[in-house]
């Protein structure tokens, strides 16, 4: 994800930048993918999981709004 932002924030438009937001969205939730396969598995247990898809969800939300304000 911070890739992602990093590689769009240096792109020499906002078009370009909200398109590599959206892709680190994407990323974020191939993570939440990658929490729930863990906890299945039982590589992490249900609390670590619960903390991790939260901050997860979080930052979601943030990128998210910084699409919207990118795109007014």
């Amino acid at each position: 994800m911070s890739s992602n932002i990093a590689e769009g924030f240096k792109r020499n438009t906002d078009k370009e930048f909200v398109y590599f937001l959206y892709v680190a969205k994407a990323s974020a939730g191939e993570v939440r993918s990658q929490l729930y396969l863990a906890n299945d598995l039982n590589y992490i247990n249900n609390d670590d999981f619960n903390q991790l898809k939260e901050k997860v969800a979080e930052i979601s939300r943030l990128i998210g709004g910084l699409i919207k304000y990118l795109k007014k």
